[in-house]
């Protein structure tokens, strides 16, 4: 760690401000084309366990799904602090572990299947219309989980990820592309992150 990063850990750990429990980064698959590209997805991950995190989500874009089942075989041998889960498009099972990774599962598709099991219920005589809320909706999602931060590398531009769970996130977009990610971009997104003021949509 250069001066400059131990400058920007010092000013993250001495802040009075709360650091995010659950941060969210948005890549692509270009992002993991690139060599050591799988190497900093594994620093990312200490990062964020040594700076209090609890729950990290990845989404991984996908153009070619033909690319999915290769991303899925390198993505659940990554080298990580805590468990991983990874989902693909066709499974639905809800994603539990303290390192979550979706890869080209977008949140318009998981909304809508949420939709379609709570329809189910209904039709199926076991839900009430009128008992379908918020908690109702998230108890079907593959993703559960609210981030507080969400960290997008490369461009300034919102993806098809969590549509439902980031309502409410603190965004943080960068222009360093992820081969170029370091341990001092993680700090500056958790510093811009620590001066903000957290509405809730209020």
């Amino acid at each position: 760690m250069g001066l400059y990063d131990r400058y920007l850990a010092t000013r993250v750990r001495r802040s009075d401000a709360d650091l995010p429990e659950t941060v969210a980064l948005v890549i692509t698959e270009r992002d993991l084309l690139g060599d050591g590209a799988y190497r900093t997805l594994e620093r990312f991950f200490d990062w964020a366990v040594q700076y209090g995190t609890d729950t990290v989500v990845v989404y991984v874009s996908v153009l070619d799904e033909e690319a999915i089942p290769t991303l899925q075989r390198e993505l659940e041998n990554v080298t990580a602090p805590r468990e991983i889960a990874v989902r693909v498009p066709d499974d639905e099972t809800t994603a539990d572990a303290p390192i979550q990774i979706s890869i080209g599962l977008g949140g318009q598709s998981e909304f809508a299947t949420a939709v379609q099991k709570l329809a189910e219920d209904v039709d199926a005589g076991s839900l009430d219309p009128d008992d379908i809320d918020e908690a109702a909706v998230e108890e079907h999602l593959v993703f559960p989980t609210d981030p507080d931060l969400v960290i997008k590398t490369g461009a300034e531009r919102l993806s098809d990820f969590m549509i439902w769970q980031s309502v409410y996130s603190e965004l943080y977009f960068t222009d360093v592309n992820w081969q170029n990610f370091r341990q001092r971009d993680y700090l500056r997104a958790l510093r811009d992150y620590q001066e903000r003021q957290r509405r809730f949509g209020r």
